[in-house]
């Protein structure tokens, strides 16, 4: 089947599924075989391997289901157990390991974080002596958007006390909860926080206090965990384009997705079956029903109450073209969780991602209705597209092939990196330029004061760049023009960056600066964060 015509067939199954639901005035309405086929023709029209729903309803399970492929070129399917990284949707569950330890009167929200761990340090003293447990949760601590993430992104050597220790030489980038800016280090913060209120590490706490609790039997907090399960879902990309998100789907190495220091940022998988009980404990804030009819209790009301209440206000930009009608009136975040509304009705939501996988979750607490989408791709259109309608099938919305329109703005946003790349390309044609110094005396080791050292060494005439906390984030600098460098990773799934160096008074290298190349590339590549100098200097 063309892409044409296979865009008619999904067109027509988003219209038999959306027609059936719209009208629906309850959620035992939801037509099953309907949302299968919707399901199953995404899948294939944008070729994504894998995918899994988890439904709640009035506090039960009502749906959870596999489909596609756990791997490209395997016949291996998914299913409901099948675990899935879920990235930053973990971030509520580090949010209720603390409304745990705050039930258990070991901290509260508004400790400050010296009180319970003296050694911890921000790059300002002051807001050192301010940073509270709840402000490690909110975003709104003066740090960039993802400052630090490359101390765990795409992977690392680190520790997650070494990683909170480098905390202290990140410069902010706007002063202390002046406004929100979406970071992951400061959960690796309150990761470290529960290992030293507790005297058990995050991984251990969590699986013993959140998830054993809750029913939630095959989710795992540690990677190597999640490589011992053979019913895994590996991560795809696709990475053959000018930007990420071009070209044919393939399987990334899925060993190279995130460093276990910033798990409690975005390291957990789940399944399906395991997300409905996520899902049952929120919406029955802190308590669910197991199998047995036995009520279970994992986090108080009150603590509920708190990770669901507003602390910063989120940008309410309209979006474009035709996913206008997602534009929010209001927009928040709160504990680990996005409070905002769709249609006009409060959502309590949360994305996640970490390289070749996507999840969703979003609750709408006045319906007593949550969702859960994972996906092994990065396709997002797919994922936040099936995930959309089925909020408005329980909100009863007008029909809208949500997957189409988050695929139109996908395929613009793509397109308008690539025109920026070529201009870019066209600018340095035009004004040239040689290095000023030979190709060794570029070569040395560098530190950066939070991220460490890399090496750059002169192999063969030619230059290569060795960061050396990043396990494989090697490559070789091509010369763009005067004393800017592209850096082409071995790794194709690490984002191109421009590399810099400034020269002092002596002709010498005195410090290196860097950029993504792409102007869409992810935000954890925050390479304009870092300022290397020559190791002797430090």
């Amino acid at each position: 089947m063309n892409r044409r015509h296979a865009r008619s067939a999904i067109a027509i199954l988003a219209t038999l599924w959306i027609a059936n639901t719209a009208l629906a005035a309850q959620p035992a309405d939801l037509d099953e075989h309907a949302l299968d086929a919707r399901v199953e023709a995404s899948l294939k029209e944008y070729g994504v391997p894998g995918l899994a729903i988890a439904i709640v309803e009035d506090g039960k399970p009502v749906y959870t289901k596999g489909y596609g492929v756990r791997r490209l070129g395997s016949s291996e399917t998914v299913d409901a157990d099948t675990i899935f990284p879920t990235g930053s949707t973990g971030k509520a569950v580090t949010a209720a390991a603390l409304a745990v330890l705050v039930d258990d009167g070991k901290l509260a929200w508004d400790d400050k974080v010296i009180d319970h761990m003296p050694w911890f340090r921000m790059y300002d003293p002051w807001v050192t002596n301010e940073m509270t447990v709840r402000d490690l949760l909110v975003h709104r601590s003066g740090l960039g958007l993802g400052a630090g993430d490359l101390m765990f992104v795409p992977s690392s050597s680190r520790s997650r006390k070494d990683t909170v220790q480098a905390l202290r030489y990140i410069k902010p980038a706007t002063s202390f909860r002046s406004g929100y800016a979406y970071d992951n280090v400061l959960y690796a913060v309150a990761g470290q926080l529960i290992e030293e209120v507790s005297w058990q590490s995050w991984e251990k706490f969590v699986k013993e206090r959140v998830f054993k609790p809750a029913g939630m039997t095959s989710s795992v907090t540690e990677q190597s965990a999640r490589f011992a399960n053979p019913n895994r879902a590996w991560p795809h990309a696709r990475l053959g384009g000018r930007v990420r998100g071009m070209g044919e789907q393939g399987v990334l190495d899925e060993r190279k997705t995130l460093g276990d220091n910033a798990a409690p940022a975005g390291g957990i998988s789940s399944s399906a079956n395991d997300m409905a009980h996520w899902l049952q404990v929120q919406l029955g804030h802190g308590t669910w029903t197991n199998a047995d009819g036995k009520q279970v209790k994992v986090f108080s009301e009150e603590q509920s109450k708190q990770m669901w209440t507003p602390a910063v206000l989120t940008p309410t930009a309209k979006y474009p073209g035709k996913i206008a009608d997602y534009s929010p009136q209001f927009s928040s975040y709160a504990l680990g969780w996005s409070v905002r509304d769709y249609r006009g009705v409060k959502t309590i939501e949360h994305g996640g991602a970490v390289f070749g996988v996507q999840a969703y979750v979003a609750m709408i607490p006045e319906k007593n209705v949550g969702i859960a989408v994972l996906m092994n791709a990065e396709d997002f259109q797919v994922m936040r597209g099936i995930a959309v309608e089925l909020l408005d099938h329980y909100l009863g919305a007008p029909k809208k092939d949500w997957v189409a329109a988050f695929d139109e703005f996908t395929e613009t946003r793509q397109q308008g990196g690539v025109a920026a790349l070529d201009e870019a390309a066209k600018t340095r044609k035009a004004t040239g330029g040689k290095p000023t110094l030979p190709v060794a005396s570029y070569a040395g080791r560098y530190k950066d004061a939070w991220y460490g050292p890399i090496d750059i060494k002169n192999e063969k005439g030619g230059l290569r760049v060795d960061f050396t906390k990043t396990p494989g984030m090697v490559g070789r600098l091509e010369h763009v023009q005067y004393d800017t460098f592209r850096a082409v990773w071995d790794d194709a799934n690490i984002e191109p960056a421009l590399v810099t160096f400034g020269l002092g008074a002596e002709g010498k290298v005195d410090r290196i600066t860097m950029k993504a190349e792409s102007p869409i590339a992810d935000f954890s590549f925050d390479y304009q964060d870092l300022l290397f100098t020559p190791a002797a200097a430090n």
